[in-house]
């Protein structure tokens, strides 16, 4: 299984291609690579598949003083 990021994935297929491989907008995946969303795709024996990274809690908490 290898991964390999949006943004080379988007450029090796071109947007458009891309978005279709996803089963997403072509606007939704430029977006993505707009605001620099660090997204992951992974092919599958189903296709490509794709997950984003982001830190978990997504907000964090202030603690009393």
């Amino acid at each position: 299984m290898h991964r390999t990021s949006l943004t080379d994935f988007a450029e090796k297929h071109g947007q458009t291609e891309a978005a279709r491989l996803l089963g997403m907008t072509q606007g939704a995946l430029n977006k993505a690579l707009r605001v620099g969303r660090e997204v992951y795709v992974t092919k599958t024996s189903a296709g490509y598949e794709a997950e984003e990274v982001r830190p978990f809690p997504t907000t964090r908490r202030e603690t009393a003083a």
